[in-house]
């Protein structure tokens, strides 16, 4: 007996929906909204470096056929997020999907080396931003009858490191408003959290690989993770295969104990 492979297809199919992501230019945005993309939808490619959207958008758009629309903006400053939004939805007339992917954790020596500034930064992007793009464009999708909002969090928000605390306590904070948001704007927007373990994308090149993946033989999978991996659960939470789940978080995270 033969198997139905459209099945899968039609279950992950986003055909002519619009997705927005944040940090789309590189790491695991670029696979979202690459992936996304394939599966039949028009794409915001949203980062703070133009010329790096500009070329994502061009990459994906002759690979899938696709419209890709680039945008500079800093997800950390609130005033900069309504120009975001309002030229999405001049451009394509709705958001389906908002991916907060965008975010930063940057190094630090100490924890009393860590400055006002520092700490101001990494809790405006990774927190704040969310919050206001989410209130944004939430408001509008139940306005339009449903969507999806994901927000990309981290390992590091259940089990905080010294290294990373100020970008963990952002993460942790994004947990939250997952939970509240799903309230607020249920039932027809879905809002989840996708929880990402250490991935070897660009960032990681900052990384002490050797003791990272040393590190890594304490979770289930015993290695790090690489960066087509976050594409499947990305899809679940972007498509109607998520239609029963709101206020979830997702790991992928190798097994991380």
């Amino acid at each position: 007996m033969g198997s139905d492979k459209g099945f899968a297809a039609d279950l992950f199919d986003l055909t002519d929906r619009v997705v927005l992501v944040t940090g789309g230019s590189r790491g695991l945005g670029r696979e979202m909204a690459f992936a996304a993309a394939h599966c039949g939808a028009d794409v915001v490619i949203a980062s703070r470096k133009y010329d790096t959207c500009v070329a994502t958008a061009s990459e994906i758009a002759e690979a899938t056929g696709r419209k890709a629309f680039p945008y500079q903006v800093h997800v950390g400053r609130w005033d900069e997020l309504d120009g975001l939004v309002a030229a999405s939805y001049e451009q394509f007339g709705k958001v389906d999907v908002l991916i907060n992917n965008a975010g930063m954790s940057p190094l630090y020596e100490s924890l009393n080396s860590v400055t006002e500034k520092l700490f101001d930064s990494v809790i405006n992007l990774n927190l704040k931003g969310p919050f206001r793009l989410s209130a944004l464009v939430g408001e509008r999708m139940v306005a339009d009858g449903g969507g999806s909002i994901i927000n990309v969090s981290s390992s590091g928000s259940r089990r905080p490191q010294p290294a990373q605390l100020p970008y963990s306590a952002a993460k942790a904070g994004l947990n939250a408003l997952t939970e509240g948001l799903a309230l607020a704007y249920g039932p027809t927007v879905r809002v989840n959290t996708l929880m990402p373990g250490p991935f070897l994308t660009d960032i990681s090149k900052a990384w002490d690989i050797p003791a990272t993946t040393k590190g890594a033989q304490h979770f289930a999978l015993k290695r790090l993770g690489n960066p087509p991996e976050i594409i499947g659960a990305a899809l679940y939470l972007m498509s109607d295969a998520s239609s029963y789940t709101s206020g979830s978080i997702i790991r992928v995270d190798g097994g991380i104990p």
